[in-house]
């Protein structure tokens, strides 16, 4: 590697590339107001006698209530703590306002649903250079199965288990074929079987997948134009998307109406239907998910990804006219 000028900025971004979990400190100021933030810089020090460390900038308002406090506790998030990482890291909002808390050694705020939590004593203080480090003798923890928060390039991310090193896909007989580890063939079988656990429910209302799919879209807005529904259907049904609004007018389960043009809403039939199925299929995806444990969050995050990438307009169907015309 070439020798150059120190760039602090470029410093911070290689530091950026080790990935950390996200933690956010509390404690208690002298006049008993709960303190807390969000912090990156967590790390064990020692098992015997247990100690952890986490460093603040000495730029931080909350500086001097830490250097203070006898007792503060450090809370690993889990996936779906994002909003609370966010919202520990702002400024100036009563970060504590609606949240359920437990109290722990020296009164000291404690956080719910946390991956893991470690409750500490101050052991020793130290000057770091542009931060103060704390280190901290674990007098308690608790933990739980769920996956953490990850913080990696400036980003949220989230960690998941990888198969065991020997677990391989299976080679394929036909030269070109594709493996078990082709996503189209994940995908799709995942879809199929899926949907095969809700066959019993849509049949016994005498619905298809075509129209199961546009029922499921209609009860998105109370009115939606057949641009709308072309749009937000892309790629999913196109021409076969009017021949299952036709079958649902034509059993009174919607209703075609004009509005700009040729729009459709659910009739009340339609409704109880659509409330039935989808209450069905939600309490599928609720098992299923419950299967997954902990990747599941990270599962739906980059399924998310994927397809913002393949399909830049599923996203269409979910936004308000007026708002997407002022993003254009």
């Amino acid at each position: 590697m070439t020798a150059q000028a120190f760039d602090p900025t470029e410093f911070r971004k290689a530091l950026g590339t080790f990935a950390t979990g996200v933690t956010i400190i509390t404690a208690r100021a002298a006049d008993g107001t709960p303190i807390g933030l969000t912090a990156n810089s967590f790390n064990s020090v020692s098992l015997t006698p247990p100690l952890v460390l986490w460093s603040l900038a000495n730029t931080s308002a909350s500086l001097d209530v830490f250097r203070a406090a006898e007792y503060w506790a450090v809370h690993v998030l889990a996936t779906d703590q994002e909003e609370l990482s966010a919202r520990f890291a702002r400024r100036g909002i009563d970060k504590f306002a609606g949240l359920d808390i437990e109290t722990g050694h020296g009164n000291t705020p404690l956080l719910r649903g946390c991956t893991a939590r470690f409750q500490c004593r101050t052991a020793f203080q130290y000057e770091g250079g542009d931060h103060q480090i704390f280190v901290g003798e674990v007098l308690g923890f608790d933990r739980a199965e769920s996956a953490p928060l990850v913080f990696h390039g400036g980003r949220y991310a989230h960690a998941t288990r990888r198969d065991a090193p020997d677990v391989k896909p299976r080679a394929a007989h036909l030269a070109g074929s594709f493996s078990e580890d082709f996503l189209g063939y994940l995908l799709g079988r995942s879809h199929f079987r899926f949907f095969a656990e809700l066959r019993d429910a849509l049949d016994a209302e005498g619905i298809n997948d075509m129209e199961f799919y546009v029922l499921s879209t209609l009860t998105l807005k109370p009115v939606l134009t057949a641009q709308e529904l072309a749009e937000g259907m892309a790629g999913v049904l196109d021409d076969r998307r009017k021949q299952a609004l036709d079958s649902l007018v034509a059993r009174t389960l919607a209703a075609a109406r004009n509005r700009d043009g040729v729009a459709y809403e659910l009739t009340e039939h339609g409704r109880d239907v659509a409330l039935r199925l989808i209450s069905r299929a939600k309490a599928l995806e609720s098992q299923v998910l419950e299967r997954l444990g902990p990747d599941a969050p990270v599962l739906k995050s980059l399924l998310n990804r994927l397809l913002a990438e393949i399909d830049p307009t599923a996203a269409a169907i979910w936004q308000d006219p007026a708002a997407q015309r002022a993003a254009e």
